[in-house]
């Protein structure tokens, strides 16, 4: 649904639990990788191919402003409430199974979409795609992992299946408009379908089963924390302007949602293995890296969002032309991804993060005077900076996440930093949707408020960025990363 950055983390949600159980026959690593991303090369390009067919829905399903957000918004929800949870089961229960399951749901959704007959349907349905593709990207992620040991080739690994995701989300807008110019909206669910069944069939013949010697303890009350927070969140922003927000509907959600955080807070910590363990929050690095991944998600969430509504439908192009216009921010992600992993690898975390979040700004900001005869060369231009903002910013963000942290703790750190990348991804959509609904001025006009929301994403990820990779935020993170070590052991 909507795009969040490739995720370069560290192995699965519980990976820190000990060494995994794998197969004593040799495998063939590079075809296990090669199978890898195949499947989750599939939910990269579903992160971006519906959002060009969401003028199509909207016009055959009657989909109201709000019901297209709750079908792009939906996949990040369930994704960022599931991934921890996922990659628990996967460490329990053996990952090339759940992988299997994972892949077996996520084309059971992609079928079930593509013959949803309202939109009520399709959302639902969405949320079966979801819950599979909660269950391939982290769990991928620890394949890969199992399967190389030596550091060297597991980097390379890694870096090929970053790679793959990027280049298919690229790929998202361009295919979509293909698709729905060429055979209709609902082929963008079909197309997923054949690929999940291939990968399904390679996974089970080619890659080994491995599980974790000591898997984490199930915390469903933290779970269900978790899913009543997000959701109450993304209910009440994308309802609001419907209900009013004084509507007892909205009010309560309101207060679910400062029930559930409330709980996480007081019963959380008092658990021997939560869901989430507050005490990374105490790292700056970590609670940095988190708001950066919510923000620039948030911004690319809903930059995304209003573009295709925009171009479609007040600019009249067809799902195709809308495509190739996004291409220069697909682009600029890749381009900016590349060079701002060399800065990484250089130590410069710090100059990547201040700079993708000033270019994001610098690309929203000139879109505040959208209107409808804005020149084609503006548009094009301000896709190109916000692409580069958001490639400049995906590297160093797992990497800031992890520092300080203790080695047995970055895999739970890396989920927790997955997670809040989807939840941005629902905010995003939700806020700038909202926004545009509240108002009776029309979409461009009403447009020009989000898009200082997405601007201001950008100046908070700049701010952020400079604060979480000061040398008081790394002293305060070594200092943490050692008070867990100690209370561990």
């Amino acid at each position: 649904m909507s795009t969040s950055s490739a995720p370069t983390n560290p192995p699965g949600p519980t990976a820190a639990t000990g060494p995994s159980t794998g197969p004593s026959r040799p495998v063939r690593r590079w075809l296990v990788l090669a199978i890898c991303c195949l499947s989750v090369g599939v939910t990269g390009i579903n992160l971006t191919i519906v959002n060009v067919a969401l003028p199509s829905i909207s016009r055959d399903l009657h989909a109201s402003l709000s019901s297209l957000e709750w079908t792009v918004s939906t996949y990040s929800l369930v994704m960022a409430c599931l991934l921890m949870l996922s990659g628990s089961m996967a460490d329990r229960f053996g990952r090339k199974r759940i992988f299997q399951l994972g892949l077996t749901l996520f084309s059971l959704g992609s079928l079930l979409c593509g013959l949803a007959p309202g939109v009520g349907w399709l959302i639902a349905f969405v949320g079966v795609q979801a819950v599979g593709g909660s269950m391939l990207n982290p769990v991928a992620m620890s394949i890969i992992v199992g399967v190389f040991t030596d550091r060297g080739e597991r980097a390379r690994a890694i870096g090929v299946w970053g790679s793959v995701i990027g280049i298919t989300m690229a790929a998202g807008p361009v295919l979509g408009g293909l698709l729905v110019s060429g055979i209709g909206w609902r082929s963008v669910f079909w197309i997923s379908v054949p690929i999940g069944i291939a990968a399904f069939a390679l996974t089970r013949k080619f890659v080994p089963e491995s599980k974790a010697t000591r898997a984490r303890r199930f915390d469903p009350f933290g779970q269900a924390l978790i899913i009543v927070l997000f959701a109450s969140i993304i209910a009440a922003t994308i309802e609001g302007p419907r209900h009013g927000w004084t509507d007892p509907w909205i009010v309560g959600l309101i207060v679910l949602a400062v029930v559930a955080l409330t709980g996480i807070l007081v019963v959380e910590p008092r658990r021997s293995e939560p869901l989430i363990d507050l005490r990374y929050f105490r790292s700056p690095p970590f609670s940095g890296a988190n708001l950066i991944s919510l923000m620039m998600t948030a911004g690319l969430g809903g930059f995304l969002f209003l573009n295709t509504l925009y171009l479609q439908d007040i600019r009249g192009y067809s799902p195709l032309h809308a495509g190739v216009m996004i291409i220069p921010m697909a682009l600029g992600q890749a381009v900016a991804a590349n060079l701002s992993g060399r800065l990484v690898a250089a130590r410069r975390d710090r100059l990547a993060l201040a700079l993708g979040g000033a270019l994001l700004a610098t690309g929203a900001f000139p879109l505040v005077a959208l209107s409808t005869h804005t020149h084609s060369v503006h548009l094009l231009v301000a896709y190109a900076v916000f692409g580069l903002g958001a490639g400049m910013v995906s590297p160093p963000v797992s990497h800031t996440a992890v520092s300080g942290m203790p080695l047995d703790q970055v895999g739970v750190a890396g989920a927790l930093a997955a997670s809040a990348r989807q939840f941005g991804s629902a905010i995003g959509v939700a806020v700038t949707g909202s926004i545009v609904a509240s108002s009776s001025a029309g979409f461009v006009h009403s447009s020009h408020a989000a898009w200082v929301v997405i601007g201001g994403c950008g100046v908070a990820v700049l701010a952020l960025g400079l604060i979480s990779t000061s040398s008081w935020a790394r002293d305060a993170a070594t200092r943490n990363g050692q008070r867990l070590v100690t209370h561990d052991h």
